[in-house]
């Protein structure tokens, strides 16, 4: 199967997984060579330096904003993937349900009981997690964020994809998709007030300026099923000028999908969204909507876990992994691996 340009270099920025520093964050001095001046550097605790001179095994975890959640699989198998790789103890771990102050809890927990030698963290409330990253860091504790980035705070890098950029990236492939058609475009989050949500859409927003397009939302859907499918069909049904449908995760992307069969507007309305979930395959191979963007979730597992190990064990230095966009159409859905 012959991919065009465009998404061979989508494809190539995706697998090759440049590394990228970090701009808000930089690469970070190892810590056997941190400098206290100006302000001091990361300095690694002293029971991690003993447990990585005594070759004892390594505990790196994972906390995932909501571990529950179908993305989180390919992110489970990718940080598996880099455990055994790697020689490490990792762990996955967070609250069902998302509920930022029992990522907190949770977090602050380990900290204070020294469980821990290595952490990344994702959380869907940026804010939430500033002061527990800086606890970690402050405490010796190698950080990182990983799927949603922490700008500002004490992470020492991130991996995942880039939030604005792939929202100008939906904005392009939306613009190709419509062929020069303007009018209504409805935008839906299933948490429109998510840092992760705001910087999609404000890259979304940056890529349809001047297009002629007018944007609706982002209109918030939650994370529950049914009720997102019945939020996106009030919505569509106040909006029956509406000439797409646009998805800034991939929740609200299968349950827009879901209407869009359900309510007999395929091929009437246009859809793109992110991720590659099993709903979302057999959406894109129906003709339901039109193109997914995978951001590379089990890579974003195996990274956080490289990064963290090769830091702990050899002193490399921690700078972000940018995991990239892939343009998946229901002509390249069957070489691309489901994410869930």
């Amino acid at each position: 199967m012959k991919l065009s340009l465009r998404r061979r270099v989508a494809v190539v920025a995706t697998l090759g997984l440049a590394l990228l520093a970090n701009a808000a964050c930089g690469a970070v001095t190892p810590a056997s060579t941190a400098s206290a001046e100006n302000g001091g550097g990361f300095t690694l605790a002293d029971y991690i330096k003993d447990a990585v001179e005594k070759g004892e095994p390594l505990k790196i975890k994972l906390s995932y904003h909501d571990p529950s959640l179908a993305f989180a699989v390919p992110i489970r198998q990718g940080m598996e993937r880099g455990a055994k790789e790697f020689g490490v103890d990792a762990q996955m771990i967070g609250p069902s349900g998302g509920n930022p102050a029992d990522q907190v809890a949770e977090l602050q927990t380990l900290i204070n009981q020294k469980q821990i030698h290595g952490l990344a963290v994702s959380s869907a409330s940026n804010d939430a997690l500033k002061p527990v990253i800086a606890q970690a860091y402050d405490a010796g504790i190698p950080i990182i964020s990983f799927n949603t980035n922490n700008p500002e705070s004490k992470q020492m890098g991130f991996v995942g994809q880039d939030l604005v950029a792939s929202g100008r990236s939906l904005a392009k492939e939306l613009l190709g998709v419509l062929k020069g058609r303007t009018g209504k475009v409805v935008v839906a989050s299933v948490d429109s007030g998510a840092g992760w949500s705001n910087d999609r859409f404000s890259g979304f927003q940056e890529g349809v300026k001047d297009s002629g397009l007018q944007i609706v939302g982002p209109v918030n859907t939650g994370n529950e099923p049914s009720a997102a499918y019945n939020t996106i069909e009030s919505t569509m049904a106040a909006q029956k000028d509406a000439i797409a449908l646009v998805s800034l995760d991939c929740c609200s992307f299968t349950a827009g999908a879901k209407w869009l069969q359900q309510s007999g507007n395929v091929g009437k309305i246009h859809s793109v969204g992110f991720d590659v979930q099993p709903q979302t395959v057999e959406y894109l191979k129906a003709g339901v909507v039109d193109l997914t963007i995978s951001q590379a979730p089990a890579e974003q597992g195996y990274q956080a876990v490289k990064l963290l190990a090769e830091y702990l064990k050899n002193g490399t230095p921690i700078a972000g992994v940018d995991t990239g966009v892939l343009v998946v159409t229901p002509a390249t859905v069957d070489d691309v691996p489901v994410e869930g």
